[in-house]
């Protein structure tokens, strides 16, 4: 079979984040994973200069996710910012040929001014939506990169790239829950540190920090030789 097609945004200042969030794909998954950091020094193609208000380098490399596909398939976009509880394969499930693309469609205030290192959380419609993008390839042929690279970012993040809003599918919530801006719930299926992960000093006592770390020694894990069996 073909391996899921899994994305992840990479940025530098939270690369443990990043590996720690493979790790915890691998752990839960039932069947093979291909994993494709979005990492911008390695897409020639993305030309666009950073934005003040980007809190992250993959704010906008994001939405080139079909044209590395080459717009066919099915393939998941996620920040590195998270933590899957559960098989990554139930969320592939839920794909629908039917819709160009479908997330999670939070509505809420953010409940700070500030996230982690200090950015400002800023508010707007269809916030969090792109965090977690099933994307069906072949319906979004529009994400060219020169339009990645020209489109707004409002037009990118509030999907008016999508010609009809009935083609923006929605997930259930489980599947990106936003640490301390929702009620805590056992039952996430991939929780999200928007405002800040454990990795962060500030965040060290947020939600599902103890399951992060545990996910973060086995992803450091390394067997030693046992002195006493070469005796």
């Amino acid at each position: 079979m073909e391996p899921l097609k899994v994305f992840i945004g990479f940025d530098q200042v939270e690369a443990v984040a990043y590996h720690t969030l493979v790790q915890s794909i691998i752990e839960h998954a039932s069947v093979p994973v291909s994993i494709t950091p979005v990492k911008q020094s390695l897409l020639p193609m993305f030309t666009r200069e950073r934005d003040v208000k980007q809190s992250n380098e993959f704010s906008f490399t994001r939405f080139l996710v079909p044209y590395l596909c080459n717009y066919k398939g099915t393939a998941l976009f996620i920040d590195c910012d998270q933590m899957f509880r559960t098989d990554i394969k139930e969320l592939f499930d839920l794909a629908d040929s039917s819709k160009a693309v479908q997330v999670v469609k939070h509505e809420y205030t953010p409940a700070t001014l500030t996230k982690f290192l200090g950015s400002i959380q800023y508010k707007y419609p269809k916030k969090n939506w792109s965090s977690v993008m099933l994307f069906n390839c072949n319906l979004c042929s529009i994400l060219t990169p020169e339009y990645v690279n020209e489109a707004s970012g409002l037009d990118l993040h509030q999907f008016r790239w999508v010609t009809h809003p009935e083609h923006i599918g929605e997930l259930p919530v489980e599947w990106n829950h936003l640490v301390g801006e929702y009620k805590p719930n056992p039952d996430a299926k991939n929780v999200h540190f928007t405002v800040g992960g454990p990795y962060f000093d500030d965040y060290l006592d947020c939600e599902f920090a103890s399951e992060w770390f545990a996910m973060y020694d086995k992803m450091t894990y390394c067997q030693q030789i046992d002195p006493a069996r070469e005796a």
